[in-house]
């Protein structure tokens, strides 16, 4: 055969996939993208949260799309003549009306429907638990506080946002949730009155209210969001993602599945499974019947009203906090009874969320990029925070359901509404108690763990008659992952002067100390290497002692009696990683 003849089967034209791929780089250069193709992605249980938002959106996106091209944002009063019969003749606006048309006329109007409601709540939802993640974890540390912010600032819009959307339909319901938001806006001093008018564009409720409420929850909210969204994901890609202490893993690597294929194929089914959910709420579990409800009129109101889960926290407050108002002079009335428990509580929650990464950095000094994350067992007093505010969410949250529960467990109104005053300032001071002496009781379990082993429910008699339960020496990547935990501690107490001078910044940094031992104080240190090392020692001579007493030695070099005992490489090994930990 000539030099100029191919071999059979040889390629005589490039392939279609990649004639199409080099088409494309040759008009967008997506070649030089391959090194996002190649990002690695840690795998966590925890990190579905965020993804579960991100899918739930897409989700809102789709079918909210689909319910404009039959939803009427009108206040326009019509006579209801639908199918629906125990409307039928009653007067109602065209967003009520539309609404239920789309519920009961138009071919799986209703399931497409609740498919956007439950999207909703299932955002905020999963977007409340990675935010309630990334604190506990720490993951808000340098170089990720404005990536905190972004997540916050989303967090609000998207509960805007699905405050609009519950009060597009003009159902009884949702009136009386714009009355309350009526209220609320009144309350403000000074400006109250003009954010009224601009709102509602009169005296409550007008005609103005759905029609600009409309364009807000359709186009101006959702765009923000998804600008933040694309600026979150690519600070992410940017900054690297957050991993949990392990075997491999460094401030300066990450260990988990690139990109592509392994990280999408895994995203796009988990997305199907999200959708999927969600498709069997729409179909199964009804949310927000408003005919039941019927057309909102502001001198009625039905029994039992209660908002969407994410706003129950604001009801409870404003239902707990007793009638409170004055007079200033000049007749100008001020409420404190609604401006507490609706501005000043919530804006201060809001403030202590988002404000946190940088007290934490201010208190400790830490100027560090951290790209590892803490378990919330190793930062008792941070989880312990983050725990007794989530109580604090959730008695406010049940305080909203006071009228309900009072019904269903036939309890004094009274009663129930005095539990949750109460339970405001002590639900939450008992929680931060017991969740820090849980932290640091699991502490003081992961100490224990290093030095004696493991417990395995093994009960020994020795030859002198004792009864001991056997322990085993944990495994390399337990063990490592526990000696990685970062030992904080809180600085230094302040000196008051120094040659006779006094020190300018006392107080200040007095106020840090304070703070820093609260942050940092009390905390149960890890082994010392030499505790270690007399650990290892002892276990290899309990297991030398138990194998001359029964002429044998155990096969993987645990001792019976506390099994405790390696091999002598081990017990080198162990010694050269806590000396390397240490250092």
């Amino acid at each position: 055969m000539s030099t100029t003849e191919k071999a059979p089967g040889a390629r005589t034209e490039t392939p279609r996939g990649e004639a199409i791929a080099d088409w494309a780089d040759g008009r967008l250069g997506i070649y030089n993208f391959r090194f996002l193709i190649r990002k690695v992605f840690p795998e966590h249980w925890s990190f579905m949260f965020g993804e579960i938002a991100l899918y739930s959106f897409v989700i809102l996106i789709l079918t909210g799309t689909w319910l404009t091209l039959f939803f009427e944002p009108s206040m326009a009063e019509t006579v209801y003549e639908g199918s629906h019969v125990p409307l039928q003749g009653i007067p109602m606006s065209q967003a009520y009306a539309t609404t239920v048309e789309i519920s009961f006329d138009i071919r799986g109007g209703l399931f497409i429907r609740q498919m956007h409601h439950w999207a909703a709540l299932v955002m905020i939802g999963a977007l409340c638990l990675h935010t309630l993640r990334h604190f506990l974890t720490g993951s808000f540390r340098k170089p990720r506080e404005v990536n905190w912010l972004i997540g916050f600032v989303m967090l609000v819009l998207v509960t805007l946002e699905g405050f609009l959307g519950y009060s597009l339909p003009d159902d009884l319901l949702s009136g009386t949730g714009l009355r309350i938001a009526s209220g609320v806006t009144l309350a403000i001093p000074l400006v109250g009155t003009y954010a009224h008018m601009l709102l509602f564009g009169g005296e409550f409720p007008g005609t103005d209210i759905v029609p600009r409420l409309y364009p807000l929850h359709i186009l101006l909210t959702p765009g923000l969001i998804f600008i933040l969204l694309t600026v979150h994901l690519i600070l992410v890609f940017y900054h690297k993602h957050t991993q949990f202490r392990g075997p491999g893993r460094t401030e300066q690597n990450v260990v988990g599945e690139p990109l592509m294929p392994n990280y999408t194929a895994k995203a796009g089914g988990f997305f199907f499974l999200v959708s999927g959910v969600l498709a069997l709420l729409a179909g199964v579990a009804q949310i927000n019947p408003v005919w039941t409800y019927g057309p909102f009129r502001s001198d009625q109101i039905s029994q039992g009203s209660q908002p969407d889960w994410y706003m129950g926290f604001l009801e409870g407050a404003l239902r707990a906090m007793p009638a409170w108002e004055f007079v200033l002079p000049g007749g100008y009335t001020v409420n404190m009874g609604i401006l507490i428990p609706a501005v000043i509580v919530p804006t201060l929650m809001a403030a202590v969320i988002a404000l946190w990464p940088f007290l934490e950095a201010w208190v400790t000094g830490d100027r560090r990029e951290h790209h590892l994350l803490d378990r919330p067992r190793d930062h008792p007093a941070r989880t312990a925070f983050g725990v007794a505010f989530v109580s604090l969410y959730l008695v406010l949250f049940f305080g909203g359901a006071n009228d309900v529960l009072a019904e269903r467990f036939q309890l004094s109104l009274n009663a129930i509404t005095w539990s949750v005053r109460v339970g405001i300032f002590l639900v939450p001071a008992l929680t931060y108690i017991v969740t820090k002496r849980i932290c640091l009781g699991l502490q003081r379990r992961d100490r224990d763990k290093l030095l004696h082993g493991r417990e395995t429910g093994r009960i020994r008699r020795l030859p002198h008659g004792e009864f001991v339960e056997v322990h085993e020496r944990l495994d390399r990547a337990r063990e490592y992952s526990l000696l990685a935990r970062q030992d904080y501690k809180p600085l230094p107490a302040p000196l008051p002067e120094h040659d006779g001078v006094p020190n300018p910044q006392g107080r200040k940094e007095v106020l840090r100390y304070r703070l820093s031992r609260w942050l940092y104080g009390g905390q149960i240190a890890k082994p010392t290497p030499r505790e270690l090392t007399e650990a290892l020692e002892h276990a290899a001579h309990a297991a030398g002692a138990h194998a001359s007493s029964n002429g044998h030695a155990s096969p993987n070099g645990h001792a019976p009696s506390n099994g405790h005992a390696p091999s002598d490489r081990q017990l080198e090994a162990g010694e050269r990683e806590a000396d390397q930990e240490v250092r």
